[in-house]
């Protein structure tokens, strides 16, 4: 067994353990590599089968082809999906693109809200209906308590402070100082009732991991992690307002793989393309403090 089967052994394990220990379980889903190696890991870990539904949430600043992947996949794979948004901020134009407000701000209204009150069934959510081919809204308004998130340690500082199973309080919010200890393989799940759990699946993998995974697994992307002739090809995708190519002349998956190991990005981190980090300090602790993801 070589690393790779080690950290997926690992990860179906997770999903498993989240799947038998909490009843109203959702995956978030953010179109990007990491959620869809995690929505791969959950089909493994089910037999072809995803038994909880999955959630994104659409801020409408997504790249046109990452929402285009995320239906053409929702189809395909026959996915249980919903997404929410945050409606009343999006009308009244309270947004960075709009320039009412900075990054961060539209981060915590367009992501941090919209996830609470999407979890919580506060605010309506949208299934895509397979028969009909689009979304409709969704008639089911309970609440979401075990969130499974596609979140690595080694993606930004503050996610280093997660752990496999984190709960969070009512409210969503994030008490980092008051994490279970998690020592050789026991987990704590057993959590009062009304906490919030995020549940990380994908805490121990690296990025080089990730794309490592991808090219043994075959598993299909948005176009946008490669150079289409440019130079340039996406390393994170998120909003595009705030969102950056990197220069790259990486087209296929071995040669990021080449540049992640011993090329031009070995060791530079993955989101220094993603400006709302840089406004904070360069970190998203005070965003993940209250929800985000």
């Amino acid at each position: 067994m070589d690393h790779l089967d080690k950290l997926e052994a690992q990860s179906v394990y997770i999903f498993r353990e989240a799947y038998r220990e909490f009843k109203n379980l959702v995956m978030l889903w953010s179109i990007g590599k990491d959620s869809t190696v995690l929505l791969w890991l959950a089909r493994k870990a089910f037999f072809g089968h995803v038994p909880m539904p999955m959630l994104h949430i659409d801020t409408h600043y997504k790249i046109p082809e990452m929402i285009e992947y995320r239906d053409k996949l929702a189809r395909e794979w026959q996915l249980n999906i919903l997404y929410g948004e945050n409606t009343a901020a999006l009308d009244r134009k309270e947004t960075y693109p709009d320039g009412t407000c900075d990054r961060i701000t539209c981060c915590r209204k367009l992501k941090s809200e919209a996830l609470k009150n999407t979890l919580s069934g506060q605010w309506p959510r949208y299934r895509f209906d397979h028969r009909l081919g689009r979304y409709l809204p969704d008639t089911n308004t309970e609440q979401y308590t075990g969130v499974i998130v596609g979140v690595r340690a080694d993606e930004e500082g503050s996610r280093s402070k997660e752990r496999y199973f984190s709960p969070r309080d009512k409210e969503n919010d994030w008490d980092v100082g008051d994490q279970p200890p998690e020592l050789w393989n026991q987990f704590k799940t057993d959590f009062a009732p009304g906490t919030h759990v995020r549940i990380h699946p994908l805490l121990d993998w690296t990025e080089l991991n990730i794309w490592e995974y991808i090219d043994r697994e075959d598993i299909p992307l948005v176009s946008l992690y490669f150079d289409q002739g440019q130079g340039r090809r996406y390393r994170s995708l998120g909003c595009w307002p705030c969102t950056s190519p990197v220069v790259s002349q990486a087209r296929t998956i071995k040669e990021i793989i080449a540049e992640l190991r011993e090329g031009k990005y070995a060791n530079i981190a993955e989101r220094s393309g993603r400006e709302q980090d840089k406004e904070d300090g360069g970190g998203l602790e005070t965003l993940r403090r209250e929800g985000y993801m």
